[in-house]
Formats: structure tokens, C-alpha cells, sequence
């Protein structure tokens, strides 16, 4: 039976050099198979360059890793334009593959006649979507967190043969991305002088409703979940759905334990279990969207006793 790949996502947060770093390092332990680099929220972090995202790309895959290279979600300045078409020429002339998070990527890419992953945040609900996407270059794609399992299967009975399919089955997810930035706000500061405050916050910033409920999580331009995706219960449903990567959302805390949890399931070709104590914090678990209700529900798989 074909065997699941395990997917790295781009870091999201904010984090010092040095953890950014020693995270890196210790990804390139782990057992995944590929690992996205590069920032895909906001172009004033600048904790690592893009010199670091291409010599951080070049030991993982010297570490037997597939990288790609990932490009800003959001473009919305002359200065973001010049940045992904540097990143795009970079990652291809160290032979590195592209995730294009914006049609301009994808545009640039095409016009390389290169290959490229078509990320999550490029909306690909249709197979009439991923045809002509697949004309452009694309060889894999991402299908938005909101896709219920029920259209997904639909999706990949209807796909280009060739193209891969890579599904996020852990972490927060993104939900929305603004030309404004709410972590700034919440400090009463402008973007353009925004202090850097999300690296206040490794996980996020918890934001609640007015009845002090969970409701999301803040991440500069980015607007996350306050739930924490697992899909874990269904990789053998995937497997048999013919998915080919699963994707791990990094997080601060327990991300080594995350990984191996699934790692152990998928070449057990059975259900991923993670601990409660290696939930992001303040996390609870959901699962609504694969399962077509609303994305912050979690329905677990009831376990039925074997009558004797």
C-alpha cells in the first residue's frame, strides 16, 4: 500500500533567530520528509533573511529532505513584489521547488516555466481549478482547511493524475490574512511601527468573546483558529483516499512529539494519537471543517466494545 509523506509547514509565528534556528536543527532530525521554509505572514519579520532561509534549505536537504521554499501569503507593497520574485529566483537556481501562496507567484513561476506546490491560501475548491493550475506548473496543491472531507474525496477523483495532494492534518489554522496588523492594534501601535510585538507571542494571541469564550488567535496580519486542527483519527482514511502528504503546522512547544505521533501511525498505516499535553496552548482539538459542520467542532471517532 502506497505510504504517507510527512509535511513541515512554513513557521508562522514570530520567533527569535536563535529559535528559529535551533527549531531548524532539530527538524532536520525528525522523521518528515520535507520541510517548507521561508515567511508566509508579514515581510517586516526579519529575523531570518532570505541568505538564511537558502542556507537552512541547503543543510535539510543535505539532510536527505525535500525543501521548498515558501512565498509571502499577502503582497501588498512594490518592496513584497520584489522579495517573492527574489525568493522564486533564489529556490530555483539552488534547485529548490516553490509553494506559491498568491497568484502573482504563480504567475512569476510560469513565466520561468517552472514547476511549483500550489499552497493553501490559493483557494482550489474545483477541478477545473487544479487543471489549469496544473497547466501553469503545478505538480501538488494544498486544499483550504475548509474543504469537508466529502468534497475532498470528490476533488481527487477528478484531479490530474500526476498532481500530488497535501492535506494539513495538525496545528492552528489559518484562517484570514488583512492589510492590518491586530497584534499592532492591540498595542495601540501602527503597522509601520509596530515594535515587532508578535514576537511577544510564540503561539499567537488568544483573542475570546465577549462571554469569555475561545474564539481565535491573532498572529499580526493573520487571523488563526483557537482550535487546533487533528485529523490524526483519519490517516488510514486518507491513505485510502490516496493522499500523499500529511502537513504539520509548527508550534512552539511538544512539536518533536507531535511528529512522532504521526510518524508512528503512518507506518503503522493506522490512526495518529497525540498527547493533550502537545496541544498549542490554551488549544482544544476540532475537526469540524473535514467533517462538513462548523470548523471549530470536534466529533471524535466513537470506539465501539467487540461483543464475546
Amino acid at each position: 500500500m502506497k505510504s504517507l509523506s510527512i509535511a513541515l509547514a512554513p513557521l508562522a509565528y514570530y520567533w527569535s533567530r536563535d529559535t528559529s534556528l535551533q527549531f531548524y536543527a532539530d527538524a532536520m532530525e525528525w522523521p518528515i520528509d520535507t520541510i517548507y521554509f521561508g515567511e508566509v505572514v508579514c515581510s517586516r519579520r526579519h529575523q531570518l533573511r532570505l541568505a538564511d532561509w537558502i542556507s537552512l534549505a541547503k543543510e535539510c536537504q543535505l539532510a536527505g529532505k525535500e525543501v521548498v521554499l515558501s512565498t509571502l501569503t499577502l503582497i501588498d507593497s512594490e518592496v513584497d513584489r520584489r522579495h517573492m520574485h527574489k525568493l522564486i529566483d533564489a529556490a530555483y537556481e539552488n534547485g529548490f521547488k516553490v509553494e506559491a501562496n498568491d497568484f502573482s507567484a504563480v504567475r512569476t513561476i510560469h513565466g520561468l516555466g517552472q514547476t511549483f506546490v500550489a499552497g493553501p491560501h490559493l483557494n482550489i475548491y474545483h477541478e477545473g481549478t487544479l487543471t489549469w493550475l496544473q497547466s501553469l506548473g503545478a505538480c501538488r496543491y494544498i486544499p483550504p482547511v475548509e474543504l469537508p472531507r466529502e468534497e475532498l474525496q470528490v476533488l481527487q477523483a477528478q484531479k490530474p493524475e500526476a498532481m500530488q495532494t497535501e492535506v494539513q492534518v495538525w496545528g492552528r489554522m489559518a484562517l484570514a490574512y488583512s492589510s492590518r496588523c491586530f497584534t499592532a492594534r492591540r498595542h495601540r501601535l501602527r503597522k509601520d511601527c509596530c515594535e515587532f510585538s508578535c514576537e511577544q507571542y510564540p503561539d499567537g494571541l488568544a483573542l475570546k468573546t465577549r462571554e469569555h469564550s475561545d474564539f481565535l488567535t491573532i498572529n499580526g496580519i493573520q487571523t488563526q483558529s483557537a482550535h487546533c486542527l487533528d485529523l490524526g483519527e483519519y490517516l488510514p482514511d486518507m491513505l485510502d483516499m490516496g493522499i500523499d502528504y500529511v502537513r504539520l503546522q509548527p508550534q512552539s512547544q511538544g512539536m518533536a512529539e507531535v511528529v512522532h505521533a504521526f510518524d508512528e501511525a503512518r507506518r503503522h498505516q493506522q490512526r495518529a494519537q497525540v498527547n493533550e499535553a502537545y496541544l498549542p496552548p490554551n488549544a482544544e482539538r476540532s475537526n469540524g471543517y473535514w467533517l462538513g459542520k462548523a470548523g471549530m467542532r470536534w466529533d471524535a471517532i466513537p470506539i465501539h466494545a467487540i461483543s464475546m
